[in-house]
């Protein structure tokens, strides 16, 4: 059939307009952000629903993109049945649900959730393409998936592509250029589409109001209507989104999110006209999303689960952390990592080196918002978390003559790279060069390629001042709270994951430092703390530093467990205390790899090297799967206490803190983004078509913005399923973030006040906060600014 042009042009009133683009922004900005490869950092896939509580979530996303926020029922019940969640871990969910549908008691909880185990999954409404497809017997979504998604691999391409398109071009000018000459969709049946949108409004804001109005979507039903636009769209509104917020960081905004929208409205204002006999389900459709979003009883059911099963875990915790050690003496060697939650792992194993080593967690950018050019390159890289804009810009360019060495074999391997993947060259490459690159695939499949040699140390562009360099020392001990005590040595540990062959290999770096490892920061910091200019103008600004303290730069590699060391001006009398280090750190790291490696599958204690460089292996670690709780308290409250590479360490000290600035640093900065991490583990776990990577095994990156499964069209953000299973069962067990904190209550309900985005994660239950005292339990935060008692033989039991 052919299409007729039948968007209504008629008058459209601007209250009309209005609502409309309000609906538009409001669905947008239920989408959350995906960051490309090179700089990919957790992003919580929920950001958009944190003003809602679980269950409502559940409602809307069940609505608006047919995926479960919660695990099923059977898997409650397995976990009821085996005791991780108890009675009393019912008793206490249950009680503390508000909702009026929910059990009258945990026996009902209990043979609710084995009616729920084989439950059907949430079922989205139609979009006009499903709705097409079953009156056609066509696939309409995966076409629309494939067409967009080829236009959009070209349009957002970030330097993959051979050939790409004319830069500048706004996304929705750049799609109807595109789609007034792509046949596609007329030789699967949609004829006359090319006309279509040659006739479609040339702004996006027009075409998606016409095209509300050809539609029939009501003002009360546009939000959630377009939000299942954007969801069908997956990872490539996710893109655009992130575009958004990139340009929002810098004070700018951004049009994509609205032109997606328009794209994907025109489709189905065309598929609407091409298949008239969908006109009264879709009605019905569009009567639906009106409707306001509510939880039924099975989403309050399961959320009641899900909390249940947090408190099982809190319980566990809780017998755990029975108290603070007893502080020791000054430490030999003091090491901070970052609080990522694999450092727990070997910070315990380096504490069982020796008595007269202490370790301290820190965020891994170290509090230096970096933008880093890297050695042979131009590159900003932004080396500090996704919430913050850098403020302190650095190059490791080195000596001039040896960049420039760096750039020019850089050019030269970008200029092979495209002769051989070139549309002609590439044949005869293959035939010419194969042969050669059978060696090279030999050698990378034994692991015996040639370590990388490091960078030249980072300098800050321009230089700093005295009063700046003490000022800056002093700001990031006293966040630390290593005002005094220091160590001998003190040694500053950045991380990243050595992984080959993996298009998510940031992933396993350090989200503190945007998706980069953290070598530059722990290194300026090093150099700094060791400046005689910083450390003369410390004492004054309240931090007592001794003079035979010395700071060390080093990386945490945590695939491998290896430590390397930066000598960066480090004086040749301390030799031997560094020799004494690394060979700390070396007995440290084979712990480290023995406890590990009993998780991870087909891995023993001596074979981590061999998986970390073969370019086959799909999980050479676990990165952060597990994560579950967050623990800023001094290193006391948590000293031998095995955490199962569970929690994320900050070390923090209030009495230390004057005026609680670093208090609100910490929840308003790390626990923000151990937030974003644990939730998109979560979501990658319990929703893994909506919000997981897919399978590895299938993967093509497209444009350096992320991945495709096989040959399809729709871009897969989130974790891939191998991140989050090992192959029979989850290994991330989804639990939201449980957030513990040894300061004063009313001090952390001062900071929630004047945050109400964070106080919306507590508020709605996206986490979980608690009061440490003494190393211990001692209360937990109920919604509204309140706290109740929480005796630790009460969350023990």
């Amino acid at each position: 059939m052919e299409i007729t042009m039948f968007m209504k042009h008629s008058q459209i009133t601007p209250v009309r307009l209005s609502a409309v683009l309000e609906a538009a922004e409001a669905a947008a900005r239920a989408i959350s952000p995906a960051f490309p490869l090179d700089a990919t950092v957790a992003v919580n896939p929920f950001l958009g629903q944190t003003a809602e509580d679980l269950a409502t979530a559940a409602a809307r996303l069940g609505r608006v993109a047919g995926c479960r926020v919660t695990r099923t029922g059977a898997d409650y019940a397995a976990a009821i049945r085996d005791g991780r969640i108890s009675e009393d871990d019912l008793a206490e969910a249950l009680a503390g649900a508000l909702s009026p549908l929910k059990p009258t008691d945990t026996d009902a909880v209990r043979h609710a959730a084995e009616r729920l185990r084989d439950g059907p999954e949430p079922m989205a409404l139609p979009t006009v393409a499903d709705l097409a497809a079953e009156a056609t017997g066509i696939d309409w979504p995966a076409l629309i998936d494939k067409c967009i998604g080829l236009w959009a691999a070209g349009q957002f391409d970030r330097g993959q592509a051979l050939w790409s398109p004319a830069p500048g071009n706004e996304a929705f000018a750049a799609w109807r250029a595109w789609a007034m000459h792509d046949l596609s969709p007329e030789i699967a049946g949609l004829k006359g589409f090319c006309a279509h949108v040659a006739a479609a409004p040339d702004t996006a804001e027009r075409a998606i109001l016409f095209a509300a109005e050809a539609l029939g979507i009501s003002d009360a039903a546009a939000e959630t209507a377009f939000h299942r636009l954007f969801m069908s769209m997956g990872g490539w509104s996710q893109h655009a989104r992130w575009l958004l917020w990139q340009a929002e960081l810098a004070g700018e905004s951004d049009r994509t999110m609205a032109e997606l929208l328009a794209i994907r409205l025109i489709w189905d204002e065309a598929l609407l006209a091409h298949t008239p006999e969908i006109a009264e389900r879709w009605t019905a459709t569009i009567a639906a999303h009106a409707e306001p979003v509510v939880p039924g009883a099975d989403e309050v059911l399961l959320a009641i689960l899900q909390d249940a099963a947090d408190r099982g875990h809190q319980r566990r915790l809780a017998t755990a952390l029975d108290g603070a050690a007893p502080a020791g003496e000054r430490p030999f060697l003091q090491a901070a990592f970052c609080i990522d939650v694999r450092s727990e792992v070997f910070r315990r194993a380096l504490e069982s080196v020796d008595a007269g080593i202490a370790t301290i967690g820190f965020a891994g950018f170290f509090g230096l918002p970096l933008s880093h050019h890297a050695h042979g390159s131009d590159i900003r890289e932004a080396r500090l978390p996704v919430l913050l804009n850098p403020a302190v810009e650095t190059s490791s360019a080195g000596d001039p003559a040896s960049d420039q060495a760096t750039r020019i074999a850089a050019r030269s391997e970008r200029a092979w790279g495209r002769f051989r993947q070139a549309a002609v060259s590439s044949f005869a490459f293959v035939e010419a060069m194969g042969p050669v690159y059978a060696v090279k695939l030999v050698r990378s499949a034994l692991g015996l390629g040639g370590a990388a040699k490091p960078e030249p140390a980072p300098q800050v562009l321009g230089g700093m001042s005295a009063e700046a360099k003490a000022d800056t020392g002093a700001a990031v001990l006293k966040a630390m709270s290593l005002i005094e005590g220091h160590g001998q040595v003190v040694l500053l540990l950045g991380h990243g994951g050595n992984v080959t062959n993996n298009p998510h290999e940031s992933a396993y770096h350090c989200g503190a430092c945007g998706g980069y490892t953290g070598e530059v920061s722990a290194r300026l910091l090093a150099m700094l703390l060791n400046d005689p200019e910083t450390r003369s103008g410390l004492a004054q600004r309240g931090v007592n530093v001794p003079e035979d303290t010395l700071f060390v730069a080093g990386l945490h590699d945590t695939t491998t467990d290896d430590i390397t060391i930066y000598e960066d001006g480090l004086p040749a009398a301390r030799n031997a205390d560094l020799a004494k280090v690394r060979g700390q750190l070396r007995q440290a790291g084979k712990i480290a790899r023995a406890e590990r490696a009993v998780r991870l599958p087909g891995a023993r204690w001596n074979n981590i090297h061999q998986r970390a460089t073969n370019w086959a292996e799909i999980r050479p670690e676990w990165g952060l799967a597990g994560c579950a709780a967050f623990i800023a308290a001094p290193r006391e409250a948590t000293a031998g206490r095995d955490l199962g590479g569970r929690a994320f360490l900050h070390s923090y000290d209030w009495r230390a803190d004057e005026g609680f600035g670093t208090l609100e640093l910490i929840i308003t900065a790390p626990v923000v983004v151990a937030s974003w991490i644990s939730l998109q583990y979560f979501g990658s776990s319990v929703a893994p078509a909506m919000f997981g990577g897919g399978n590895k095994l299938i993967h093509n990156v497209v444009g350096g913005i992320g991945v495709i499964e096989g040959n399809g069209g729709r871009l897969r953000p989130g974790l891939p399923w191998q991140a989050v299973h090992d192959g029979e069962t989850l290994t991330h067990e989804p639990l939201r973030l449980s957030v513990m904190i040894e300061a004063p209550r009313e001090e952390i309900l001062k900071v929630l006040e004047r945050h109400p985005g964070v106080r919306d994660l507590f508020d709605n239950g996206w986490l979980h906060l608690f009061v440490l005292k003494d190393g211990k339990f001692d209360a937990r935060y109920r919604p509204g600014l309140d706290w109740a008692d929480a005796a630790p033989q009460t969350l023990a039991a």
